[in-house]
């Protein structure tokens, strides 16, 4: 199991966002979590690495750590094993794709320099965007920077992925390629978690579903595909 929740209790500030939420992820799993902006779906990811404490719970473990026991100085450990993909992509602007990536392996203790350009060139093949590494970020799409973005997250090889609205300022199109490209990655054994408010999106990639709605966060997978998309989406934008 790549991450245990049981019975955990999130706060944001002093509000009890999340109450005795169970959740589990593991192995190549493709998981949404959907619910209205508030719900706690990105106080949910927080804590998966250790952005926002969990308060209370029976269990709380990510990638073989005891959450509640867990010391400062072992989060950016953890962090490595993890990709993390955010809605605004989060590059850094003053230098190429390239250098880009090659920062986040230097960061992450990759010293071997031609080793460091392989596994670059293997990720920027992944996401199609070879021909973009020498391009500054503000010369790429939105949909560039996001493949970027991922390019940047799987380069550690993580065992999961956690995606908070990583489509949210896309067009329909890119998003549903985004989405495309994620689920290829789960399939290699990847974990991915994502927040969504892209409701049809879950019919065409389908995946375990979890909805957050007034403090609890259900597995609503059997019964999502059911509902009617139009009010969903409006619920849930």
């Amino acid at each position: 199991m790549l991450i245990e929740y049981k019975k955990v209790n999130i706060y944001q500030e002093d509000v009890h966002v999340l109450k005795d939420v169970d959740f589990h992820v593991d192995e190549g799993e493709f998981i949404y979590i959907i619910g209205k902006v508030g719900s706690g779906k990105s106080s949910l990811l927080k804590t998966t690495y250790c952005e926002l404490d969990i308060e209370s719970c029976e269990k709380a473990e990510v990638l073989g750590r005891n959450l509640m026991d867990l010391r400062r100085r072992e989060i950016p450990s953890l962090r490595k094993e993890m990709g993390i993909i955010f809605q605004d992509f989060q590059l850094l602007h003053d230098r190429s794709v390239l250098k880009n990536l090659r920062f986040v392996l230097k960061a992450t203790g990759w010293k071997d320099k031609q080793k460091i350009d392989e596994r670059i060139t293997e990720v920027l093949d992944a996401v199609n965007m070879t021909d973009k590494k020498d391009k500054m970020p503000h010369e790429l799409s939105g949909g560039e920077q996001q493949r970027i973005a991922i390019a940047r997250a799987i380069l550690n090889k993580p065992k999961v992925i956690i995606a908070d609205e990583p489509t949210g300022n896309l067009d329909p199109e890119t998003a549903s390629h985004i989405v495309s490209l994620l689920k290829q990655i789960s399939q290699t054994g990847t974990a991915i978690v994502m927040t969504t408010h892209n409701i049809p999106m879950l019919d065409k990639f389908p995946g375990i579903v979890y909805r957050c709605k007034d403090g609890q966060m259900q597995d609503v997978t059997k019964d999502y595909n059911r509902m009617d998309l139009t009010e969903e989406g409006e619920e849930d934008i």
